[in-house]
């Protein structure tokens, strides 16, 4: 199972505390968000002004002797509860955390709700970040890599000016902060009709595109891309013309994880990357909580090694654990589902894997290691 930040934590008081506190509820106690170690830490104010010491160090469990800022959005609309490392090179970011050094460019204050929707499109962002994190791959600000660098634009349209789309160009993440509005969200949900739409799943679609370029393209990967996803050199743009015209191929369920994947390799990737983020962070919450999939009083045909051992990249070590992965997911998802429609919500999680989508899940997972 890849590794996750902590979805859940204790103060040092012995209290729950959850990915977004910045307080501890019972004792007061000051709580930042760790990004090295994946969880939130208890803080003590230290001797120097502004800084701080982690009540207990994680490994000793003594206090720490090194100290530490908090990012200085904790005041502002966004609220962040994230640390900044002393030894965090931000070159110009100043006393910012790294999920906050990766905007470049934010919204408008002025624009009625404007705050309430960034610090949610914050939220959500700062899971990914945390989750591509502990998955060890890369994340460089612009500022520390003006090349290849990840960046976010978190905008919101206004009268006059051209139609912002939510999407990735040259390391650039650009999402627009409406859609933190539940009622545009759904409107726009259902005139795309899809049948999930959330902030976090933007994140984590258009992080694919970022690290199809960094870690697929002009690499030993990309031919095993085209195998599995198709020719991405073809026409991107006639490709979208024709999916939001046509719509998808009707036998699209058979191949593509979802049906928007099946309107461009590109898009299949982005698509299939932001299921394996999925599936790997609720599981990980799941095990954190101790909920065991493997107990649940449900039948499902699990996948097998035989749906991968023609595949090049295959590894029976790695395709086993791959599998109980990706079979845990089916019987946790099924069971998610019956959860969320006993309340009267729609499905957490309203797709069918199939053993294509399988494959490319596979794909995906080596590429990230």
């Amino acid at each position: 199972m890849p590794k996750s930040y902590n979805h859940r934590s204790h103060c040092h008081c012995g209290q729950v505390v959850f990915f977004e506190n910045s307080v501890c509820l019972r004792c007061g106690s000051d709580l930042a968000f760790h990004p090295e170690q994946g969880r939130i830490v208890s803080l003590l104010p230290a001797e120097i002004d502004g800084r701080w010491v982690l009540h207990k160090d994680f490994a000793s469990d003594k206090p720490s002797i090194n100290t530490w800022q908090r990012c200085a959005n904790l005041d502002s609309p966004i609220q962040c509860n994230w640390l900044v490392s002393p030894a965090q090179d931000h070159n110009t970011s100043g006393n910012i955390c790294l999920s906050c050094a990766l905007n470049v460019a934010t919204p408008d204050m002025e624009q009625s709700g404007n705050a309430d929707y960034w610090r949610l499109c914050e939220i959500a962002k700062r899971r990914l970040i945390a989750q591509l994190l502990m998955l060890g791959l890369p994340v460089r600000t612009r500022q520390q890599d003006p090349m290849t660098g990840l960046g976010f634009e978190l905008l919101r349209w206004k009268p006059g000016q051209d139609m912002l789309i939510t999407g990735h160009k040259a390391g650039v993440i650009t999402l627009d902060i409406a859609e933190a509005d539940p009622a545009f969200r759904e409107q726009i949900r259902q005139q795309m009709q899809e049948p999930y739409r959330t902030l976090l799943g933007h994140c984590r679609h258009e992080s694919g595109h970022y690290y199809w370029e960094r870690l697929v393209n002009h690499t030993p990967w990309l031919n095993l891309f085209r195998q599995l996803f198709g020719d991405e050199r073809q026409n991107y743009n006639a490709a979208l013309d024709q999916h939001y015209k046509a719509g998808p191929p009707p036998d699209w369920q058979l191949f593509y994880i979802s049906s928007y994947a099946a309107s461009h390799p590109w898009e299949d990737w982005a698509e299939t990357w932001a299921h394996y983020l999925h599936m790997t962070d609720a599981l990980s919450a799941a095990d954190q909580f101790g909920v065991e999939a493997d107990l649940f009083k449900l039948h499902t045909d699990p996948f097998t090694l035989e749906q991968l051992e023609d595949c090049a990249y295959y590894d029976v070590n790695g395709a086993e654990q791959f599998l109980v992965m990706v079979n845990r997911w089916v019987r946790l998802s099924s069971v998610l589902n019956v959860l969320s429609r006993s309340m009267g919500q729609q499905d957490s999680y309203p797709f069918v894997l199939t053993t294509a989508s399988l494959r490319k899940l596979y794909l995906v997972a080596g590429v990230v290691g």
